[in-house]
């Protein structure tokens, strides 16, 4: 298990675990982080990721991605 940001670009991974606040746990989840959901890394621009989740493309802070667990 290892955190959203060390994902390679183009790499399918399954969402293990969301962690954080339960605020904010609950704020990636409307987003469509759940566990068992699958996302994508499209690009990673200074340390923020875009990523592909649930048909959607999301911009995310490195400090929420780092809250992801896959």
């Amino acid at each position: 298990m290892m955190p959203l940001t060390f994902a390679d670009a183009g790499e399918e991974t399954i969402i293990r675990r969301v962690g954080g606040k339960p605020e904010t746990k609950k704020h990636l989840e409307n987003l469509g982080f759940v566990v068992g959901g699958r996302v994508t890394v499209i690009s990673a621009i200074g340390g923020d990721l875009i990523v592909n989740v649930k048909d959607s493309r999301i911009a995310i802070s490195r400090e929420m991605a780092g809250k992801i667990m896959v």
